[in-house]
């Protein structure tokens, strides 16, 4: 258990207005001179406008912030998406989102297909596909932007019905041998399904893979993939989709904890779009996996696990500016081996001594296969996340990264170009700090777990969800 308490932590969650562009910002240290590219992150930045404050975090609007790196500089930039959720936040008459206020819930509107494209507070993740670039919600509708610029470019919708669903994750994962992304959505209706798609190109349309009736589907953030099967790990967060267009609630409270029903492993084919099997364990709550693949007929299924969703509100940003002492259930890194052949399901967990989120893993070499390292932050002995981790998946030893009075954001691993060692290459992660009420770029090398360099911002960045990171193209 961990414990919410009255600190300094609270300016992660104070709005951010202010959009700069910096051609170079100070850098302590030494920069890995074959880091190229760009790391942008979304984060939610205005919580605040027309005399209102919105009431969940999860619904702060869009902002993209920007490090760019060559010959060992590094440059800022901070950004709004240009959105019509960004206007109604100033306006002080956000009416949608995960926690949107009872009497204007999200899904009183998104059932209807043609009221999708209002749902464009992309805060959550980033994607690449062919070459364009795109900021994601929960809801089906992309915005586009330029990574070097921060520009918004548009509102690309998927146009096909076919994997057409209200609901998704902001969490595809990437084939790189078809050169495409898998994703997830949940059609609500008379007959609800989950369908498994797969994308080639943004605003194109998508192939089919399989399809899946459901009578009460469940809060899925984000889901699995290895080389042959796409796992959904339908948690007892459940919903009954024709009461909510009535319901007076907030999206997320439409869902019902009912741990009875246990958590169902549903797993599918993804080339064939046959279903594997529906293989059922114990109870848990989960918001991100972490990577599966397939080893000796199993299906291994890692994913961080709460025993409950309680973790939801204690997000509400009232109560996370107030800093009331509330105890959260702690996240542990869980560990499924799915007995492909019907027999059952094991679980165990993994570095009991730290309790983890937003993890990530060298992507690009081992997501779908067997790993050794993964990346994540850290609940410690304060009273946020104030610790990177980096945790060897099979001994359960890990190494932290922690500075008095700083809070470390989401890891994102980039590998050294020619490297050999899955942990080759640097964890970037905007840290804020504290005191200064500012943020920094932290660099750490990703073997030893040191740090090489950080990068000053000139403003604090918000505490945010996901970023990636965009190679200069040759």
């Amino acid at each position: 258990m961990w414990t919410i308490e009255q600190t300094s932590r609270a300016a992660g969650f104070n709005s951010l207005d202010e959009e700069v562009h910096i051609d170079s910002v100070p850098v302590t240290g030494t920069v890995p001179p074959w880091l190229h590219g760009t790391l942008v992150r979304v984060t939610p930045a205005l919580m605040d406008g027309g005399g209102k404050t919105i009431k969940h975090w999860f619904d702060g609007a869009a902002m993209l912030n920007a490090f760019g790196f060559g010959d060992g500089g590094v440059s800022y930039g901070s950004r709004f998406l240009q959105t019509d959720y960004l206007g109604d936040v100033r306006r002080g008459e956000a009416n949608f989102g995960f926690g949107a206020d009872p009497c204007r819930s999200l899904f009183k509107r998104v059932m209807s297909m043609n009221d999708v494209n209002k749902f464009d507070n992309a805060n959550v993740n980033l994607q690449e596909l062919g070459r364009r670039y795109i900021a994601m919600t929960e809801t089906p509708l992309p915005v586009e932007f330029d990574p070097k610029t921060l520009a918004t470019l548009g509102k690309p919708a998927w146009p096909d019905k076919d994997a057409y669903g209200q609901v998704t994750t902001a969490h595809p994962h990437y084939d790189y041998e078809r050169d495409e992304v898998v994703n997830y959505t949940a059609h609500f209706g008379p007959r609800t399904s989950y369908k498994v798609y797969a994308a080639a190109e943004v605003g194109a349309k998508r192939r089919l893979i399989g399809s899946l009736p459901v009578k009460r589907p469940g809060y899925m953030h984000s889901f699995g993939m290895s080389e042959r099967y796409v796992v959904l790990a339908e948690n007892p967060l459940v919903v009954n989709p024709m009461s909510v267009p009535l319901s007076k609630k907030p999206f997320i409270d439409n869902y019902r904890w009912e741990p009875e029903r246990g958590t169902r492993l549903i797993v599918m084919d993804r080339h064939t779009g046959e279903l594997q099997g529906i293989h059922e364990t114990e109870a848990m709550f989960c918001f991100h996996h972490v990577n599966s693949f397939e080893r000796d007929g199993e299906l291994v299924v890692d994913l961080i696990a709460y025993d409950d969703p309680a973790v939801i509100h204690m997000l509400d940003l009232d109560q996370l500016r107030a800093g009331e002492p509330t105890p959260i259930s702690g996240s542990v890194l869980r560990r499924y081996r799915i007995k492909l052949d019907g027999s059952g399901v094991e679980s165990e967990d993994i570095a009991t001594e730290v309790s983890p989120e937003l993890p990530r893993i060298n992507y690009r070499r081992n997501n779908l296969r067997d790993y050794r390292w993964m990346y994540a932050t850290n609940y410690g002995e304060g009273d946020w996340v104030d610790e990177l981790v980096k945790v060897d998946v099979t001994t359960g030893e890990s190494k932290r990264w922690a500075e008095p009075g700083c809070y470390a954001g989401e890891p994102v691993f980039i590998d050294r170009p020619g490297g050999t060692a899955e942990d080759d290459g640097v964890v970037l992660s905007v840290v804020l700090d504290a005191a200064a009420e500012r943020s920094f770029l932290l660099m750490l090398d990703a073997g030893t777990f040191e740090e090489v360099a950080r990068a000053e911002a000139p403003h604090h960045i918000p505490f945010g969800f996901h970023g990636q990171f965009f190679r200069d193209k040759t």
